[in-house]
């Protein structure tokens, strides 16, 4: 499939979107881990980073196998990456914790996104609905319990 082939598919189109914000959110938390050993105690990042990596193999596959090149670069993501370096300097854990929830709010945006396109495949919506929905969810919920536990 050429460039162009690849860019008019909106599946592949939406897929690789996808794929990079899950490329972005790889490198987000690996900065925070990086940034806040603490954090692996009462909010295991290590665990929503694997989370992601794990999404991403799925979409690059799918992307594979619809005969087109995965995307290698990250998303959107990666402005939260570098308010996530700034605030966490200033304001301490919290204001962190933040950061990583808005990207993943971010994420579960451009996943609803996808399910509402008519035009991509049945194939990408269920990896939406079944791995990458679910999981960001719980990426939310974990990341809220840890701001209030330290609140």
């Amino acid at each position: 499939m050429t460039a162009t082939d690849q860019t008019s598919d909106p599946t592949i189109d939406t897929c690789n979107s996808l794929l990079r914000d899950e490329i972005s959110a790889i490198e987000t938390y690996g900065q925070a881990i990086a940034k806040f050993p603490d954090y692996r105690g009462g909010c295991s990042l290590d665990r929503i980073r694997s989370d992601h990596e794990d999404s991403a193999r799925e979409l690059s596959r799918l992307v594979s196998r619809a005969g087109a090149d995965p995307a290698t670069g990250s998303g959107l993501w990666g402005g939260f990456n570098q308010a996530l370096k700034g605030t966490a300097t200033l304001f301490g854990n919290s204001p962190a914790l933040k950061v990583l929830q808005r990207g993943e709010v971010h994420s579960i945006n451009d996943c609803e996104d996808a399910l509402a396109n008519p035009d991509v495949s049945e194939e990408a919506k269920d990896l939406i609905r079944l791995k990458l929905l679910p999981s960001l969810s719980d990426h939310l919920i974990e990341l809220q319990n840890r701001r209030n536990r330290i609140a």
